[in-house]
């Protein structure tokens, strides 16, 4: 079993959260069994920010059915992407632990040019398979970005079925990656599909519930929308196969100024895509017997190298993906499940992408490995009974830069620069540094930064010695 050093607050907190993921908070026990094994429908957008959409204050874009599943069901107002990029959250969400824990290739992007031979590797035990073990039917469809060509699929990490992209951006008409190169499979093979990837995506989604109506089924519906290529389904298609379009990966933009109608175009989209989602599960009578977790990979993009502007839109938060401020994290998540969760809600508790993990498998009744690691926290009680969870330090951390979060106090550290403290609950937008006033809190919080960081380079390492082994 890989567990932290004893002496390290890692192993702390590595006892909290097992204990939290399979002791229920009371009062919500009841709750659980009363929910029973529903189906789990989770679907994640890639780089939409937390002020995208209409029910977080959005009154460009247009999206009446995602608002539904907010007026319906639970929002939360402080979750957050385990990463400011895409590979680092996708790797937490399916493992459920930080995604330092994988090695530093899962710290940022997986490269399809220096990276393209390598991926997440089959010693990951992934919620997929937890799930299909307790007798789940899994399906995913979209992008993975953990692994760009067989054995590093989702169909050798737990999914049953799986249509889509394993790069990290694809042209979403043509389905040609940055390299050049066609990237849409059907689980191991490759299948090239006509079509925009949103409505293929929907399309696959909608027909794997309908192929598992009656049996229990867990879908991952990722979206590559609205990473660029920023093509809505009017704009055209821009990559060829057999072409690289390293330096020019972001469409046809004839106005780089002002990118918003084309990630307009492709939020109202998704927008469409998820109520044909919800109309089959109304349609087929499953709406009461599925939970649905709507979210996003990590921020948006406000600019993109000094090029590109008013691009997408992360509230009053500072800064963008692939910052460690507010902005590259903070992100939008609903929660809707008719006749369980209570209609209207809203909740300030902090719930991070890997929180999923455990959450999905106490649903499920799934047992979860006895050497597995978990850093997540089941927060089903959050869900279901307006439950408070334990205060927790939580971490990021990206190139060089570092955050550290606990209750309202939040550390920053970019580069060799120095220690930025903050106070969310009074400046959200992390614009007064109030770390002189607060010495013994900075020393507090670089201190379990430290214990983190040695936890998890150290599980890493043993991780990747077992692998080798």
């Amino acid at each position: 079993m890989l567990i932290p050093s004893r002496s390290s607050i890692g192993y702390a907190l590595h006892l909290l959260a097992v204990m939290i993921s399979l002791i229920c908070i009371p009062g919500c026990t009841s709750q659980i069994k009363e929910a029973g094994k529903p189906n789990i429908v989770f679907i994640m957008i890639d780089d939409l920010g937390y002020g995208d959409l209409g029910c977080y204050g959005n009154r460009f874009n247009l999206t009446p059915n995602i608002n539904r599943l907010a007026e319906q069901g639970l929002r939360f107002t402080d979750y957050h992407s385990n990463g400011p990029m895409c590979t680092p959250t996708r790797a937490a969400f399916l493992t459920g632990m930080y995604q330092h824990r994988l090695g530093r290739k899962f710290e940022g992007a997986l490269s399809g040019k220096s990276q393209h031979d390598q991926g997440m590797s089959s010693g990951a035990i992934t919620i997929a398979e937890v799930l299909k073990e307790a007798g789940y039917a899994t399906g995913m469809f979209g992008k993975w970005h953990l692994g760009y060509q067989p054995p590093y699929l989702p169909h050798d990490q737990g999914f049953d079925e799986f249509r889509g992209l394993g790069s990290g951006d694809g042209d979403h008409h043509t389905h040609v990656d940055r390299w050049g190169r066609e990237d849409w499979w059907h689980n191991n093979m490759p299948e090239m599909e006509d079509g925009y990837s949103i409505d293929l995506i929907t399309r696959h989604s909608v027909q794997f519930i309908k192929d598992h109506r009656e049996e229990r089924f867990f879908l991952y519906v990722s979206h590559l929308a609205i990473h660029f290529p920023w093509q809505g389904p009017d704009d055209p298609a821009h990559r060829k196969a057999g072409t690289s379009y390293e330096n020019d990966k972001w469409g046809i933009i004839p106005d780089k100024n002002n990118v918003r109608p084309h990630v307009k175009a492709m939020i109202e989209s998704i927008d469409k895509g998820v109520g044909e989602i919800i109309q089959t599960l109304e349609d087929l009578e499953l709406e009461r017997k599925t939970l649905v977790i709507f979210t996003s990979d990590n921020g948006g993009y406000i600019h993109y190298a000094n090029e590109f502007h008013n691009i997408s839109d992360n509230g009053d938060f500072r800064g963008q993906k692939g910052e460690v401020y507010e902005g590259g994290h903070r992100v939008p998540c609903i929660a809707y499940w008719p006749g369980k969760i209570l209609p209207g809600r809203e909740t300030d508790e902090t719930i991070l992408t890997m929180d999923m993990y455990p959450t999905f498998a106490t649903l499920a009744g799934a047992k979860i490995p006895g050497d597995k690691h978990l850093d997540g926290v089941n927060f089903l009680p959050v869900v279901l009974d307006q439950a408070r969870l334990p205060s927790r330090f939580i971490f990021w951390k990206i190139r060089d830069e570092r955050a550290i979060r606990k209750g309202a106090w939040k550390l920053v550290i970019i580069g060799e620069g120095a220690s930025e403290l903050y106070n969310l609950e009074n400046d959200p937008g992390e614009k007064n540094d109030i770390s002189d006033k607060y010495p013994d809190l900075v020393t507090e919080f670089l201190k379990a930064y430290d214990d983190w960081h040695s936890d998890v380079s150290d599980h890493a390492t043993t991780f990747e010695m077992d692998l080798n082994n």
